[in-house]
């Protein structure tokens, strides 16, 4: 029987870039940036990594299709490099063949880095009819956007707990108040501005409910991971050791929209993998044991109904433990310390990874005026895709030990 991960890989360094309209940077310029903090961070050379995994999802014209744009960039020396792509998980997922090729005894060192370069190509501009702008889908969806989509989910949560509109949007509001309250606190993060929840409630809308402050934006960014053996960390002088506790990941066969045991409210994906990432980490009690998330929001509803989908609030009491506050910096689950999708935009391959950065240094106490007292276990979460056939990647990682 299979007896996972835990504490089997140690991350000895990471990087991340300031996210944002980087207009003065192409994605090699990215892919250093986040990697020269991550080998500093990291105090080896680089001749010491021994295989690496790069994420890349739509940008195809800066990047390309191969793995041979980290090798040539990063000057790596004659090492395996696997290009991966998996959605909005394509970070973690990067990150997953890294500590795996640890995990399974095949490398001592490995690198995992994700990158997306998007305000150059239509995907972060105007729309263009075709894809030549270097995404790979059309940039013309009839009766299928990503608002629209979440909208509905928005409204189909509300109908099955019987919540008011004003309550929900409310809640939602909150969701995004506490994110950019965080955000602010971020010098890397790409808008950092204080919002009001009146402000918030009283944004264009978008797609009901959601309104312009309820969706994260476009942006430019880097980051990236070194893992190792606990025991390759303690020889290289690394005392404090953040080790990964779990690592899962949930692809949706289709099945939910087949029939009507699924109301379109939740997200399948998400509730089935984190209950197998809390039990490779050994986590009964996610609500009390989870000290800080940061969780897919790219809508504020997202982040609302995977507080539940995560098993940490229960059902339909969401927008109850996010008015309580919950969910705040200074309350029982941080979520989005860092300031998440929200203020971040959303680099696809490179935010899984981000993600784990602020979780990295929150562990490590590294996190200046946002840091949160005494964190044993952080989690992350990717969701790819739609309300329906999704991807979901779920990282939890904590003092080694623990």
């Amino acid at each position: 029987m299979a007896t996972g991960i835990k504490d089997k890989v140690a991350i000895i360094g990471m990087g991340c870039t300031h996210f944002g309209e980087r207009w003065d940077m192409g994605a090699e310029e990215l892919m250093v940036e986040a990697f020269e903090e991550c080998l500093a961070d990291a105090g080896i050379e680089k001749n010491q990594i021994e295989a690496a995994w790069f994420g890349t999802c739509l940008e195809e014209i800066n990047v390309g299709k191969t793995a041979m744009p980290l090798s040539t960039t990063l000057r790596l020396p004659m090492i395996p490099v696997t290009r991966v792509e998996n959605y909005c998980a394509t970070g973690t997922e990067a990150f997953r063949g890294a500590v795996y090729g640890v995990a399974s005894g095949a490398y001592d060192i490995c690198l995992a880095l994700g990158v997306e370069k998007l305000k150059d190509t239509g995907y972060g501009g105007l729309p263009n009819f075709g894809s030549s702008a270097g995404t790979l889908t059309w940039q013309w969806w009839p009766n299928l956007t990503a608002p629209g989509s979440f909208a509905q989910l928005a409204s189909a949560y509300a109908a099955k707990y019987r919540i008011k509109d004003a309550d929900l949007k409310r809640a939602m509001a909150h969701v995004s108040v506490k994110s950019h309250d965080n955000g602010l606190l971020n010098p890397k993060a790409h808008l950092r501005k204080k919002v009001t929840e009146d402000q918030v409630m009283a944004a264009p809308i978008i797609a009901h409910p959601l309104g312009l402050f309820d969706c994260c934006g476009v942006s430019d960014g880097s980051a990236c991971a070194i893992v190792t053996t606990p025991e390759i960390a303690r020889s290289l002088g690394k005392k404090d050791l953040i080790s990964v506790k779990a690592l899962q990941l949930a692809l949706s066969s289709g099945e939910e929209v087949g029939y009507n045991d699924w109301d379109g409210d939740h997200f399948m994906t998400t509730t089935q993998c984190s209950r197998k990432a809390y039990a490779e980490a050994g986590i009964t009690d996610p609500r009390k044991e989870i000290s800080m998330m940061e969780v897919h929001d790219c809508f504020s509803i997202t982040e609302l109904v995977t507080y539940e989908d995560l098993h940490i609030s229960t059902r339909g009491k969401a927008v109850q433990d996010i008015m309580d506050g919950f969910y705040d910096r200074d309350g029982g689950v941080p979520c989005q310390v860092d300031g998440g999708l929200k203020c971040f935009g959303h680099p696809i391959g490179a935010s899984g990874l981000r993600m784990l950065y602020e979780m990295y240094l929150q562990l490590l106490g590294r996190a200046g005026e946002r840091q949160i007292d005494n964190p044993r276990f952080g989690l992350t979460h990717n969701l790819g895709g739609f309300p329906f056939q999704n991807i979901c990647s779920i990282s939890i990682i904590g003092k080694h030990g623990d």
